[in-house]
């Protein structure tokens, strides 16, 4: 039995070892890009210089005063991602 509670306590402490160094192994965003979520579609996308420009694209074609993706109202930023899914090679 109390080869048991030993062998208990080794898996937990190496457990509680291992925890912080698999959190230090996931990949982290590269420099210049932030996470943005769509709610819309329920998932996060990469704010790159790609998407910046499709923003900007966004903005020219529907007429919209120019401004940065973080400050447009939350029904703006829905739109453009609709537009975004609708036209994939901007």
């Amino acid at each position: 039995m109390h080869l048991v509670h030993r062998a208990i306590a080794a898996i937990i402490l190496t457990a509680a070892l291992a925890a912080p160094v698999t959190m230090l192994a996931a990949p982290a965003p590269q420099d210049g890009q932030a996470q943005v979520y769509d709610t819309g579609h329920r998932q996060y996308h990469n704010w790159d210089n790609n998407e910046n420009r499709a923003w900007g694209v966004y903005l020219s074609e529907t007429h919209r005063i120019p401004l940065e993706y973080s400050r447009a109202s939350r029904s703006e930023q829905e739109q453009y991602w609709n537009w975004r899914y609708a036209n994939p090679e901007r």
